[in-house]
């Protein structure tokens, strides 16, 4: 089966506040201490904590030991991006590990501001300001491109409306038109989630998030951080189902599978990736295996009904001669 329609990639949610969060920029949280962003190998985490009131430390902590190897000073209130609140997996680390990208607190009412560190030279390499409420979204795998949720009517509270921009770090500008997947009539519907996790494929090429719609359906947002362009895809879902939630994203087969499984390994759906047909996972019975097993035991046993029919062919023969040779008839 096939369902495509538009995801202009973001999530519909209040401006909440948790514990770690400094505040919630639609699907993505900004949050202060925590486990912050791993490494590809999970070795280190890098975690961002309060120095006083206007200023942060950008601390390296080696997993294995649990110390922290070195820090920076950061001016200003800074947080790792984060997906959902139902996640603790931080965002922004480029597929290289070379650059990581931090987030402002944001506001209604004030420019959305984001951070680049080069984590290299152990500095921070400038700050981006946009007027409007934007949300970080992910990293092209060169660090060359930045993908923003952008809230186009949060200025009167509504967060329902929303576009996936392109930032070109290399020329520091706002790229102009928004990211939008269109369905098979060529329509923009337009689409509404909450965020529940992600998986990347490998190079950082393809980022797939779950999310899961205002009314329980879920869907995933399939975002090419190299080509620039998306696709949606709705998942087959009764409201029976519940628990979305639950459910976690990984590819396989050389990164042409998603996988849509539940937490304790069970499998749910399967994506094939770049046609985006959707399948159940075991609904599929195994006709051909079955038909092979099949044809393959009916061979077997046209084999073994030969062998009996010139076995008794030869024995008749046998006995004809044996008659013959003392003169019965």
């Amino acid at each position: 089966m096939r369902r495509l329609s538009l995801c202009l990639a973001a999530a519909v949610a209040a401006l909440v506040f948790v514990p770690t969060a400094l505040g919630d920029g639609g699907p993505f949280l900004v949050t202060q201490g925590g486990q912050g962003v791993a490494t590809r190998d999970g070795a280190f985490h890098y975690i961002a904590v309060p120095n006083g009131a206007h200023s942060t430390l950008l601390e390296k902590l080696e997993v294995a030991n649990g110390q922290v190897n070195y820090w920076i000073p950061l001016k200003g209130s800074w947080g790792i991006p984060t997906l959902g609140t139902n996640s603790l997996d931080g965002q922004g680390l480029s597929w290289s590990g070379h650059t990581l990208v931090l987030a402002a607190p944001p506001g209604y009412w004030s420019p959305s501001r984001f951070m680049l560190v080069d984590l290299r030279r152990l500095r921070a390499m400038r700050t981006i300001t946009l007027h409007g409420f934007f949300s970080f979204d992910a990293l092209s795998p060169d660090g060359s491109r930045m993908y923003l949720i952008q809230y186009v009517r949060a200025r009167t509270g509504n967060l329902s409306h929303y576009s996936v921009r392109a930032y070109d770090l290399r020329t520091n500008r706002l790229l102009p038109g928004k990211i939008a997947a269109k369905d098979e009539d060529g329509n923009e519907p337009t689409m509404a989630g909450f965020p529940e996790t992600r998986t990347t494929s490998t190079g950082g090429r393809w980022v797939f998030t779950l999310y899961q719609k205002p009314n329980g359906m879920p869907f995933i947002h399939a975002l090419n951080t190299v080509a620039g362009v998306a696709h949606c895809i709705d998942l087959p879902w009764s409201r029976s189902n519940h628990g979305v939630y639950n459910l976690v994203l990984s590819l396989r087969n050389h990164d042409r599978t998603l996988a849509v499984n539940w937490r304790n390994g069970r499998p749910a759906l399967t994506v094939a990736v770049g046609s985006w047909e959707v399948s159940e996972a075991g609904s599929a019975f195994p006709w051909a295996w079955v038909g092979g097993g099949i044809g393959g035991a009916l061979a077997i046993l046209a084999a073994a009904g030969a062998v009996l029919v010139l076995r008794r062919r030869r024995g008749e023969e046998v006995e004809e001669r044996a008659g013959h040779e003392l003169g019965l008839a």
